[in-house]
């Protein structure tokens, strides 16, 4: 499959549900699919088939981001992304809104060197990558109730992880979780956490759904 197909490919996707993009967009996501099939020969990066892409691939890793990009605010400045591994949503979400400041957390070392790589390839402003557990970030003030929005997928919830989430956000911060609650023991973590289900929208054009937590 030539470049020029992919591009194509993921613009089509994008039309299909409702998110018509630039030809300058559409291209960045060409880019960024191409170096993950690259570097997910050599490790592993995502079970989904990106060499050539499907799209099952593009919808999941490509189309739900840029969905959820369209829950930022005018006033939201600060995204954190939380076990940012292949770079879904982080990456997609960072093009389709590059106003915001991002950081990307992951604790595996070759994952974050794949992030760094993307954003050094694809020239992405105000992007960072901290190699971290996202417990480790706690002591770090400045980041305390810092975060208009905090992104998360493919994790499960519970409140070793809630609990810190709902620390980087702000009073008015929201959470996007791509993939949404799962197991009756989620929905109970997210309550003890200080935390409420904000909104939910099941996805029509990819097996997953978006959550939305706010603080209560």
């Amino acid at each position: 499959m030539t470049e020029r197909q992919v591009g194509a490919q993921i613009s089509r996707r994008a039309e299909r549900a409702g998110l018509p993009m630039s030809a300058a967009l559409a291209e960045s996501l060409r880019a960024y699919l191409a170096l993950l099939a690259k570097w997910n020969r050599k490790i592993n990066l995502t079970s989904l088939a990106v060499d050539p892409p499907t799209d099952d691939a593009i919808d999941r890793l490509i189309i739900e981001p840029l969905a959820g990009a369209r829950l930022v605010r005018p006033e939201d400045r600060f995204v954190i992304d939380i076990g940012s591994g292949g770079g879904s949503p982080a990456i997609p979400f960072k093009l389709a809104a590059p106003q915001l400041r991002s950081m990307m957390v992951e604790v595996k070392t070759r994952k974050s060197a794949f992030l760094r790589e993307v954003i050094r390839r694809l020239d992405v402003r105000d992007a960072v990558v901290e190699t971290h557990l996202v417990q480790e970030l706690l002591p770090r003030v400045e980041l305390h109730e810092a975060a208009d929005l905090v992104t998360v997928r493919a994790v499960r919830m519970d409140l070793a992880l809630l609990g810190p989430l709902r620390s980087f956000l702000r009073p008015s911060g929201r959470v996007l979780w791509f993939g949404g609650v799962k197991a009756p023991s989620e929905g109970a973590a997210i309550a003890s956490a200080g935390l409420k289900v904000a909104q939910a929208d099941p996805s029509t054009f990819a097996q997953s759904s978006l959550t939305v937590l706010s603080r209560q």
